[in-house]
C-alpha cells in the first residue's frame, strides 16, 4: 500500500516533470489536425517553460504614481527655434536612413510577423488551448486511477471508561467510463482496526476486499450522448483548425495592405519633393521676370505660397509615415525604436479571368469558415437530440461483485478468499414526474437551431456577396488605374507645354498644371494599390488564397507571380 501512496503522490506532486509530455501530444495532435486541411496549412511551433514560482501579490492597496501640478515641471519652448531642423531630424527614417536600419520587404515583413505578431501568438495558443481541451477531455474517457486514504480515532464510553480504536482504510480504484454511458470501476479496499484498550490478543484487525462495481443506463443518457463533451471537443479543435489557417489567409492580406500602403507614402513623398522642386523652380523664374520688370509682384507671391504650402504637405507626408511606419513596426512585433527601411517590393499577380458565377462557386466549395458555420448547424442538431434524451425515464443496470480476504481471520493480508464471494445487481427505475426544466431545455435547444441555421444562411449570403464584389472590385481598381495613368500623362504634357511658353503663361495657370499633376500621380498610386489590395481580396473572399508554412504568399498552379519593385 505504501508503494501506491508513494507513486500516487509523485504523479500528482511532480506536475512539472510531465509537461514535457503534454507538450508532445499536444504538438502531435496538432499535425494530426493540420494534415486534415491539406499541404500548405501551417501547425503552431511554440515552445513553453515550465511554470516557474510566481510573486504571491496579495496587497489589497496598491501605490499609484500621480503626482500633483506642482510637482510636474514643464519647460516652454523656444518659439524662434529651428523647426526645419527638428523636422528634418524626425524625418531622417524618409530622407536619410540609418545605414544598420533593418531592411522589410513584403517578403521579410511576412516572415517577421510568423515569428513575432501578437496576433500570430494569440491565434497560435487559441489553437493549442483548443488541444489541450481535447487532451484533458479525452483523459476523461482513459482508465482514471485514484488512491483514497483515511485515518479515524473513535471512541465510546461506558461510566467513564471510553473504549477507543484507530480506523485506517485505504481504497485504491481504477475507474473506466463506457462509450455509450455508464461506468465501471475495479478497487481495492484495505482496511485495518486497533482497539486502542482491548487485550494484547485481540486489539487488531485487517482485511481487504476486490470489488469490480458498474452502472449502466438503458435510457436517459445511453448511447451517445454520453460522449457529447468528446464529440464537441474532438469538433472544436477542427474548427480551431480552420479558424487558425482562415487566420493566417487574412492576416496575409492585412499585413500586405499595411504594406503597400507604406509604399504608396513614399511614392507620395517622392512626388510631392518633386511637386516642391519643380515650383520652386517657377519661384525663382518668376522673381527673376519681376526683377527685369516684366511681370508684377503679386505673380512672385502666388508662386511663394505654393512654395510654401508645398513644404508643409511635405512635412505632413513625412510625419504620417513616420506614423504608419512605427504601426506596421508593432504590428509585426518589433519594437518602435527599431530602425526600419521598407524596400519596394510587391506581388505581380495577374489580374484573374472569373465570372462572378466560378467565383461564387469557389468560395461555396473553399470557405473555411463557412464550411465550420455549416457544421455547427449539425452540432445544434445533436443538441436538440441531447436534450429530447433528457426527457426519457431512467433506467439503469447496476452490478457489484467483491471478493474479500478470510473473514475468520484477524489478519486477512492480501490473499483473498474466492469462496467468501459476494455480488449484487439491480435494476433502478426512475419515472420522470417533473422534467419540466427538461422540457425547457428542449425548447432552448429547438430555438438555438432555428437561429443557427439563419446565422449560417445569412453567413453564407454574405460570402455570396463579398467574393462577388471583390470580383468587381478587380474590373474598377483595372479600369480606374488605366484612366489614372492617363490622366497623368495628359497633365505631365501640359505642365511641358506651359515650361516652353513660360514667357505667354500667367503663374497661377502653371503652378494649376503642376498642382494637377501631382493629384493625378498620387492617385495613379492610390489605383496602384486598390488594385493589388482588390486581387488579394478576391483570392481571400472566394478562399483561393494560399499561404506557405513561412507565412509567405503561395502561387497556385497557372498563377505566374512573380516579385519585383
Amino acid at each position: 500500500m505504501s508503494a501506491a501512496i508513494v507513486a500516487f503522490i509523485s504523479v500528482m506532486f511532480g506536475c512539472n516533470g510531465g509537461l514535457s509530455g503534454i507538450d508532445r501530444r499536444t504538438n502531435a495532435l496538432l499535425q494530426e489536425r493540420t494534415r486534415d486541411l491539406g499541404s500548405g496549412a501551417a501547425t503552431p511551433e511554440r515552445t513553453f517553460d515550465d511554470p516557474g514560482r510566481y510573486r504571491d501579490v496579495a496587497s489589497k492597496r496598491l501605490e499609484t504614481k500621480n503626482p500633483s501640478a506642482a510637482d510636474i515641471r514643464y519647460t516652454p519652448e523656444n518659439e524662434a527655434r529651428d523647426l526645419s531642423a527638428k523636422l528634418a531630424e524626425y524625418s531622417a527614417a524618409t530622407t536619410s536612413p540609418d545605414p544598420a536600419a533593418r531592411h522589410v520587404d513584403l517578403t521579410e515583413a511576412l516572415r517577421i510577423s510568423q515569428r513575432s505578431a501578437r496576433e500570430v501568438l494569440a491565434a497560435e495558443e487559441d489553437y493549442i488551448l483548443a488541444a489541450l481541451r481535447l487532451l484533458i477531455e479525452r483523459h476523461g474517457w482513459g482508465p482514471i486511477p485514484s488512491n483514497e486514504t483515511s485515518a479515524t480515532i473513535s471512541g465510546q464510553g461506558d461510566d467513564g471508561d471510553f473504549q477507543s480504536a484507530v480506523n485506517v482504510i485505504n481504497d485504491l480504484r481504477v475507474s473506466q467510463r463506457l462509450p455509450y454511458g455508464g461506468a465501471v470501476s475495479a478497487r481495492w479496499l484495505w482496511d485495518m482496526t486497533e482497539q486502542l484498550r482491548e487485550t494484547a490478543t485481540g486489539r487488531y484487525r485487517q482485511s481487504s476486499q476486490i470489488v469490480l462495481d458498474a452502472s449502466v443506463p438503458l435510457l436517459r443518457g445511453a448511447g451517445l450522448v454520453a460522449q457529447e463533451g468528446l464529440i464537441q471537443a474532438e469538433r472544436d479543435l477542427v474548427y480551431q483548425a480552420r479558424d487558425f489557417e482562415q487566420f493566417r489567409r487574412r492576416f496575409l492580406t492585412e499585413i500586405a495592405r499595411d504594406y503597400f500602403g507604406l509604399l504608396q507614402f513614399l511614392a507620395q513623398i517622392d512626388n510631392q519633393v518633386e511637386q516642391l522642386k519643380s515650383v520652386q523652380q517657377t519661384e525663382r523664374v518668376q522673381r527673376a521676370m519681376y526683377e527685369a520688370g516684366r511681370i508684377a509682384e503679386f505673380e512672385v507671391n502666388n508662386a511663394s505660397n505654393d512654395v510654401l504650402r508645398s513644404q508643409a504637405d511635405l512635412a505632413g507626408l513625412r510625419e504620417r509615415y513616420i506614423l504608419q511606419l512605427d504601426q506596421f513596426k508593432i504590428r509585426l512585433g518589433l519594437a518602435p525604436s527599431t530602425p526600419v527601411v521598407i524596400d519596394p517590393l510587391v506581388l505581380n499577380i495577374p489580374e484573374p479571368d472569373v465570372t462572378l458565377e466560378a467565383a461564387t462557386a469557389a468560395a461555396l466549395d473553399y470557405r473555411l469558415d463557412l464550411q465550420t458555420r455549416r457544421d455547427r448547424v449539425e452540432d445544434a442538431e445533436r443538441g436538440v437530440n441531447n436534450a429530447r434524451n433528457d426527457l426519457l425515464p431512467d433506467l439503469n443496470l447496476t452490478g457489484s461483485v467483491g471478493v474479500p480476504t478470510d473473514p475468520d481471520k484477524r489478519s486477512g493480508g492480501l490473499t483473498p478468499s474466492p469462496g467468501d464471494l459476494n455480488y449484487s445487481a439491480g435494476v433502478t427505475f426512475g419515472l420522470p414526474l417533473d422534467r419540466e426544466a427538461e422540457r425547457l431545455r428542449l425548447r432552448q435547444a429547438t430555438i438555438g437551431l432555428l437561429r443557427t441555421r439563419r446565422d449560417y444562411e445569412q453567413f453564407r449570403d454574405q460570402v455570396v456577396i463579398d467574393v462577388r464584389q471583390a470580383v468587381r472590385n478587380i474590373d474598377l481598381s483595372r479600369f480606374q488605374l488605366d484612366l489614372a495613368e492617363r490622366q497623368v500623362q495628359i497633365n505631365q504634357r501640359r505642365v511641358d507645354e506651359l515650361q516652353i511658353k513660360v514667357d505667354q503663361v500667367d503663374t497661377q495657370r502653371q503652378l494649376d498644371a503642376k498642382n494637377s499633376l501631382l493629384q493625378s500621380q498620387n492617385a495613379r498610386d492610390q489605383a496602384r494599390t486598390d488594385l493589388r489590395n482588390a486581387i488579394l481580396d478576391y483570392l481571400l473572399q472566394s478562399g483561393q488564397l494560399r499561404v506557405a508554412r513561412d507565412g509567405t504568399f503561395q502561387p497556385l498552379a497557372g498563377m505566374p507571380a512573380t516579385t519585383g519593385p
